[in-house]
């Protein structure tokens, strides 16, 4: 029997947990037998160059490109993605459809039991500009060497000596069922935006995947993920730019930002609660407040 449902992933093993999720959640809310889906395991850029910063090879394409061709192609019916992973900007024909309930979106240390507990003058580990941004603002003496790989790879250099810390995700960690490292406090360290969240993609004109994926779609995170897209849409960045974003409900909506230079030097902060605009104008909103505080340097870096 043909699998009814094609899914496409990424064939890390982060990737791989996160679509087993994904079938779950269409398991639990259509009964679907699971031979009526096949997982599709789609080779990206990104997993394949690992010995240079995203920055300086394509960015965040590197990891949805492949994906997007196979949905417009008809190889695949819908991708799973992990929604920090995505640019803002979704190729023609292709719709964000469902998001699953948000997992912690936090950082982890791992290597040190705090910030201030890492040697002086060690080397840590980070291929994002946002952490290596946010390290050296609090840290500058610490040495920040690019780090790449799957989740397995980066822990394994820490462990052999090769750089003193990392920083990985605890929604990654978590669903490796990986206990390492120590959180860092949201209100202390901004994550990456979307980061925690996996989102769904569809053809926009298939209408009977984009019916079962709606079931599938977690209000909150939709929007808390929109606002904080939003708020990346409006600093008009790139992958070089270190921003950090988190929206929250308490109870009413409401994002945290903060855009920083590469080293760390200049640190803006802006918050925003909603006063009933949609989410992804709030954080448009909230960029906005950003570059109207950053100097002209900071507001370089955005391009």
């Amino acid at each position: 029997m043909k699998p009814v449902l094609r899914i496409g992933t990424r064939g890390s093993p982060l990737a791989l947990a996160q679509t087993m999720l994904v079938r779950a959640a269409l398991i639990a809310a259509h009964g679907l037998a699971e031979d009526a889906m096949e997982t599709v395991v789609i080779s990206t850029e990104g997993d394949r160059v690992q010995n240079r910063p995203l920055a300086e090879i394509g960015g965040k394409a590197l990891w949805t490109r492949e994906l997007d061709q196979a949905l417009l192609d008809g190889r695949i019916d819908l991708g799973v993605h992990s929604m920090k992973d995505v640019e803002t900007r979704l190729a023609g024909g292709i719709s964000l459809v469902a998001f699953l309930p948000r997992a912690n979106p936090s950082d982890r240390l791992v290597g040190a039991a705090s910030l201030a507990e890492i040697p002086h003058g060690a080397t840590v580990g980070t291929s994002s500009p946002r952490r290596a941004a946010q390290l050296c603002a609090r840290r500058p003496d610490l040495a920040v060497v690019p780090l790449r790989g799957n989740v397995g790879t980066r822990l394994r250099k820490v462990a052999d000596g090769e750089v003193a810390a990392t920083f990985l995700a605890s929604a990654g960690l978590d669903r490796l069922g990986i206990a390492a490292g120590v959180e860092l406090a949201i209100a202390d360290w901004l994550p990456a935006s979307a980061q925690g969240a996996v989102g769904i993609t569809a053809r926009s004109d298939d209408l009977a995947t984009i019916a079962l994926l709606h079931p599938l779609d977690d209000a909150p995170t939709r929007a808390a993920v929109e606002a904080e897209r939003g708020l990346l849409e409006g600093l008009g960045g790139s992958c070089h730019t270190a921003v950090a974003a988190h929206a929250s409900f308490t109870p009413g909506l409401q994002i945290a930002a903060e855009l920083l230079s590469p080293d760390g030097s200049e640190r803006i902060f802006g918050h925003r609660s909603s006063n009933g605009e949609s989410p992804a104008d709030m954080g448009r909103a909230l960029a906005a407040d950003l570059i109207a505080k950053a100097s002209a340097s900071l507001r370089e870096t955005l391009g």
